[in-house]
């Protein structure tokens, strides 16, 4: 059976031969493919969230949550808030972050490297104070001791402006800086006259303060007017009994200005991780809430940073059609191995051109060695000289041609290529017949 197998119409063997450097050389094409044009995302990504309590922080858990149910595990860092979330960007020590619009502008983020994967939610701007003191108008604020909470957070910067449209400067105030929870603290014992923060009406110490007594919620009024004079700020109203309809919290309509909060990536993250960034805010904050629709974050609008590539895509086509039937890790393989099929329909359709003579070359080479050999017999017949030594070559040269017919009948070749092997073994026998006729010519002689 092994004799029968070497003589097949086919011989893989000589073929991986053959083929061996081309096999060798995609390989490393696809390697290369695979790893440098089209790399696999990382396992670990860092985002930067707020303060403790905040909204930042509670939606920070939730896509922690999100996406550890696709194998990427999402490290958290705590921030001071938006102002201090943008720089850490900017440094390069998080890889995502909320940032709060009015942050920064489409100029400084593109030298920056930064992209917006979309507006999440809208962050009202709360000021809180006590009743004893509560005003109705922003210009009454001068000489109290109001909390904005460390620079850090942006809402400095942003109540700075707010103040200034109402011809208010930061230093009239009594400003101080402590974080939400003291700040919080020090406003319930009196030791402040009010707070401001501004964060989605999620965050715990929003849903405590509208609910406690002697506690009262700045209204502003002119709120569609401020969205006209800070173009990043939108109307929002907080409505009548929204926080508690039985006890008729707040007990009138609540007119907000805010910002949104926008998630701000590095432009260097990789572009599946982008993807799955989007999608696990479109399951995030997808919903309908105090102060949106279904469906209406996260949007690319609201941002004056330039949305990522992929981020639009997604706003615009939805979730990659494989993501959307297969696991994330699955899908990304299958649009990865596009990237290979790519490079490898680029190398083998020319190889292919390349490996077939090679082949055929390796399979005729077993017979031409042999007419190397069988050559040289003929050689060594003609610069003979008659006499008796002829004799004695012309029996030499016959042992040898008996031993290349032997190595010959041991060759195996594919039946496609026998035609070569028997026209061998005939011209074998052809130099035979010289050989003893050159013999038996000197035999003859007297």
């Amino acid at each position: 059976m092994t004799r029968i197998r070497a003589f097949s119409h086919f011989s893989l063997r000589d073929f991986l031969v053959a083929a061996g450097p081309t096999i060798v050389l995609v390989a490393t094409a696809l390697f290369a493919a695979w790893w440098i044009v089209d790399p696999a995302p990382p396992k670990y990504v860092s985002m930067a969230t707020g303060q403790e309590n905040s909204a930042y922080d509670a939606f920070g858990k939730q896509y922690l949550q999100r996406l550890a149910k696709n194998d990427i595990a999402v490290t958290l860092q705590p921030s001071l808030g938006s102002q201090d979330n943008l720089q850490r960007l900017i440094d390069g020590k998080v890889d995502i972050a909320f940032v709060q619009s009015g942050s920064a502008g489409a100029a400084q983020a593109s030298a920056a490297g930064l992209e917006s994967l979309g507006s999440l939610f809208t962050e009202p701007v709360w000021l809180f104070m006590r009743e004893p003191v509560a005003v109705t108008e922003l210009t009454s604020l001068r000489g109290l001791r109001i909390n904005l909470g460390p620079a850090g957070t942006g809402v400095p910067k942003l109540f700075e402006q707010v103040l200034d449209v109402n011809g208010v400067e930061l230093q009239d105030l009594k400003v101080t800086s402590l974080e939400n929870t003291p700040a919080t603290m020090a406003l319930l014992d009196g030791s402040i006259d009010g707070l401001v923060f501004s964060s989605a009406p999620e965050a715990p110490l929003i849903q405590m303060l509208l609910q406690t007594p002697g506690i009262r919620l700045f209204n502003f009024a002119q709120a569609e007017a401020y969205t006209r004079r800070l173009p990043f700020l939108s109307h929002v109203v907080l409505p009548r009994g929204i926080v508690d309809l039985g006890r008729d919290i707040p007990a009138q309509d609540y007119h907000l200005i805010a910002p949104t909060a926008t998630l701000v990536a590095r432009a260097d993250v990789h572009p599946a991780l982008i993807e799955l960034f989007v999608q696990a805010a479109s399951n995030i904050h997808g919903g309908t809430g105090w102060f949106q629709q279904q469906g209406q974050f996260p949007s690319p609008r609201y941002t004056e940073i330039p949305v990522a590539p992929g981020a639009a895509k997604f706003y615009r086509d939805g979730p990659p059609l494989m993501q959307r039937y297969m696991r994330f890790w699955l899908a990304n393989l299958f649009e990865r191995m596009g990237v290979i099929a790519v490079a490898l329909a680029a190398l083998i359709i020319p190889l292919s051109k390349i490996v077939p003579p090679l082949y055929v070359w390796r399979i005729r080479s077993r017979v031409y060695r042999w007419y190397g050999q069988l050559r040289a017999v003929e050689q060594q017949l003609a610069q003979s000289v008659d006499g008796e030594g002829r004799a004695g070559l012309c029996d030499a040269l016959l042992k040898r041609l008996d031993e290349i017919e032997a190595g010959v009948n041991q060759v195996s070749i594919p039946l496609a290529f026998a035609d070569s092997l028997y026209g061998l073994r005939n011209h074998i026998n052809f130099v035979r017949q010289r050989v003893r006729a050159a013999a038996s010519v000197d035999v003859a002689k007297p």
